[in-house]
């Protein structure tokens, strides 16, 4: 018993720190742009540049209007696995990419604690502009990009779907019920024609601000790490 709650304490105190090494982090973006980009062609490729221009031809937006840039994907658009947050924020707005602030540095290093990196899995927003002062998008918002993200989901088609934080989880699944009771479940879902294994984690912002949720998130990390082994990602 003692060994099993050791081996246990062990594993957690390694993942806290990785998770939380060095996040003292000026305000510079991590600039990915000479990072090697994983080229897909044919439908896949056409159906993203198809929804990437619909997004930059909305009309009387004021995120749009107010944003430096439209804030798509990272990462790899092949792979079965795709994260979905909340919306861009000042670097992500400066960059054109998501998750490359402060929390985007977190999220490397939470999905390097399962063997995972931006060259294995798919990441975007629910909103794809800038809220002003990074504030959190407006129900009215939401409603109007998330026929964007689902189509979004349904091009890449994962077999997994990490829906990071409380804005993705009310608009992809609802808001019935709050973050701390929808977490570390998986739902099955339909996007369109794509059916995806669906789990609801902390948004690495929030586990910034309240460090002690880390433990419920290296939980849901591990389901997500034993769900791609079960489906051989």
């Amino acid at each position: 018993m003692t060994k099993k709650v050791n081996s246990k304490t062990i594993k957690l105190v390694k993942f806290y720190n990785l998770i939380n090494y060095n996040l003292i982090y000026n305000n510079q973006a991590i600039n990915r742009y000479k990072k090697d980009f994983l080229e897909i062609s044919g439908k896949k490729s056409e159906s993203l540049q198809k929804l990437k221009r619909s997004i930059t031809n909305i009309k009387n937006c004021e995120l749009k209007e107010n944003a430096t840039n439209i804030v798509f994907s990272d990462g790899n658009p092949k792979s079965k696995i795709m994260i979905v947050g909340e919306a861009p924020g000042f670097n992500e707005d400066q960059e054109g990419l998501p998750f490359v602030g402060r929390a985007g540095a977190l999220l490397d290093k939470m999905l390097a604690a399962i063997d995972l990196n931006r060259k294995n899995v798919y990441i975007s927003n629910i909103i794809n502009y800038r809220p002003p002062e990074n504030r959190r998008p407006s129900e009215e918002e939401t409603k109007r990009y998330l026929p964007f993200i689902t189509k979004h989901i349904e091009i890449i088609s994962p077999k997994i779907l990490i829906l990071l934080g409380s804005t993705a989880l009310n608009a992809l699944i609802g808001n019935e019920v709050v973050i701390s009771k929808a977490r570390g479940k998986w739902i099955e879902k339909k996007f369109g024609q794509c059916k995806a294994s669906v789990i609801i984690t902390f948004h690495p912002a929030f586990l910034m601000r309240q460090p002690a949720q880390k433990k419920l998130a290296w939980i849901d990390l591990k389901m997500i790490r034993d769900r791609i082994l079960k489906l051989k990602i």
